[in-house]
Parts: structure tokens; sequence; C-alpha cells
């Protein structure tokens, strides 16, 4: 199914989204009157009452007994089907990414998206199958260029990544892809609100071994974890569920390189790609400059104070690989972000 088409069908939620708006509006309340005596952001009862984020149990109980509607949201969240229920939850997913205020993310395969270039990107969808359109494929890219708007953000929200060390080895598409990807990966590492650290393939336990993780804490301080499958994609707002996945995070940044081991790694990977015996003496070779302007994930790592260092300050090689090359803009993204997450 391509991204965009979902949102034509009439679904449970915007069914339930419209009751709640007729609810409100019988209690005599604004979107802002009903957000302000909930505590929560107008946006986010917008969002609901158009079918675009769905509405949580433990919120349409409260939305009952503010609204008096004797438990109506309430029965109408516990029969949405799982099968359509399933298919809301990554539209719920990139809607809470833009906002939130932090997000920890462990990834075992790929560079996160919200990291990755464009022509990365590009390669992560041609590698899927069955295979996608060109066409599909471009709006996809779209999207995901799209999302790194959350990097230019303010205020800045606080980015943890694990990250693979077979990531960093892995030679999916021609080299140069490769090297521009991990060049972006070492800028983004001196960005002063992002932290990467990599975990090592020599390590006597695991945390991570039932596959990538995202947390994340909303601009309602909810916190939400988001765990991607083959075929379908979990939301989960469980304070269970959500704290032992927390507690896996944190066993996984214990396990992991520290920051300042994860820089030195990817620093002798990229001198080993470019040929160079020590980088923080030598120059990162520039690329052919982008034709349409930078993406905003290079846009960020541009502008961002380049103060940031695991040591005593940034080095040269530091200074110099913010000057390599950088993804061209994305194509201006289609209405619905509904596109695979990660």
């Amino acid at each position: 199914m391509q991204p965009g088409k979902r949102n034509r069908r009439v679904s449970s939620w915007h069914v339930i989204g419209a009751q709640l708006a007729h609810f409100r509006k019988q209690a005599g309340l604004t979107q802002p009157a009903l957000a302000e005596q909930l505590g929560v952001g107008e946006d986010t009862i917008a969002s609901i009452e158009q079918g675009r984020r769905s509405l949580k149990l433990d919120f349409a109980i409260e939305l009952d007994e503010l609204l008096g509607t004797k438990g109506a949201l309430e029965v109408a969240v516990t029969k949405v089907p799982k099968k359509e229920r399933y298919l809301v939850l990554s539209q719920d997913y990139v809607d809470y990414e833009q906002d939130a205020v932090s997000l920890f993310w462990y990834e075992t395969q790929l560079i996160p998206g919200i990291l990755q270039t464009e022509a990365y990107a590009r390669l992560v969808f041609s590698c899927h199958y069955p295979p996608l359109e060109a066409d599909v494929i471009e709006e996809r890219v779209a999207i995901r260029l799209d999302r790194q708007k959350l990097l230019e953000r303010k205020p800045r929200p606080i980015l943890h990544f694990i990250l693979e060390e077979s990531i960093l080895y892995s030679e999916l598409g021609d080299p140069e892809t490769t090297r521009d990807q991990l060049l972006h990966l070492r800028r983004c590492m001196d960005l002063p609100f992002v932290t990467i650290q990599i975990m090592p393939r020599k390590t006597p336990k695991h945390a991570g071994l039932a596959g990538p993780l995202v947390l994340l804490e909303t601009q309602d301080h909810d916190q939400l974890a988001y765990a991607e499958m083959h075929l379908r994609a979990e939301l989960y707002d469980d304070p269970a569920h959500v704290s032992a996945l927390m507690q896996k995070y944190g066993m996984l940044r214990s396990q992991a390189l520290t920051v300042e081991k994860s820089v030195r790694l990817l620093d002798a990977l990229l001198a080993a790609l470019l040929g160079e015996t020590c980088p923080a003496q030598h120059t990162w070779p520039q690329a052919a400059p982008p034709s349409t302007g930078s993406s905003p994930a290079t846009a960020a790592t541009r502008a961002a104070p380049a103060s940031k260092s695991p040591t005593t300050g940034t080095s040269p090689a530091t200074a110099t690989v913010t000057a390599a090359t950088a993804s061209k803009s994305p194509p201006t993204p289609p209405p619905s972000t509904s596109a695979t997450p990660r």
C-alpha cells in the first residue's frame, strides 16, 4: 500500500474523533478549553478529533468523566479492531516523534531514519521486497527526509542513539553512499543535543537481542515506546511495558562503548575508508556540492555550535568533517507521513 492512500478511508479513529468533537460541542467547550481542563496540548485534541491520532483508553475514560458521556468513548476505543489499530500506530509514532521532548533509539541493522542521508534512505527503500515502484520510493524518501525537521526544531529535543557496530561496516550500495552516510553520522555526533554510542560486536552480554527499540517523551511528559516488526508496528503506552523497555535501554547504554570511544571508533573507520592514517591531521575530501541545497539534517549539523567534543574541544577532524559532503534537499513531501518510521 502506498503511503498517503491510507487516510482516504474512513477509519474507526475518524468516527471516534467525530464523536469526541460532538460531545465536546454538546458540553459547550472549545478545543483549547477542553485541552486546558485535561492538561494537554490543543493540538492533541485536534489530532484526535480529526482521526490523525488514536485515542488511548485511559484518556477516553478521562474524557467520558469530564464530558459526562457515560463510557461512550471508552467502549468505542475497546471495539477498534486490532488490525486497524496496527495500521494507525506508525502514523501515531511519526506525530509523536516530531513533538518529542526526548528520543532514545536502539538500532540493529540501519542508520536511524532521522540521521540518514538522502542517498542512503533511497538505498534502504530500494532493498524493499517485494520491490517498490520508483515513484513510491521517491515518495517515501521525501517523507523520511521531512521527518528530519526534528533536528531543526526549537526548543531542541534530546536525542540519544545506540547503534550496533556492524551497521558501520555494512557494505550496502556503492562506496560513496556508505562514505557520505558515515561522514554525516560523524557530523551528527558533534550536535550538542545528539548523543551516539556504538554497541561493540564483541560483548559478554547484550540486552538488545529482541531487536530495535525507540523510547520517547511527549510534550505532555508521557512516556511511550515504539517497536517494529515485519508486517506491523506497535506503540506502547502502558506504564509497566514502557518501564520494562526503559530498563532494557538503560542496560544497553551501560553495555555500549562510551561516547568518547564511539567517536574514536568512527574516526578510525573513516580514516581507513578515506586512506588516511590519522583523522586529526588531515582534511576530509570534499564531495560534489549538492545542486539544490542541504537536507534538514545537514542544515542542523552546520547550524549547531561546534563546541561539543568528547575531549577538550572540536578537533581539526571534526571541523573538516562539518565541511564535507552534504545531502541534497528533499522534494516537497506529500501530505501523508505514514511511511515506515525507521
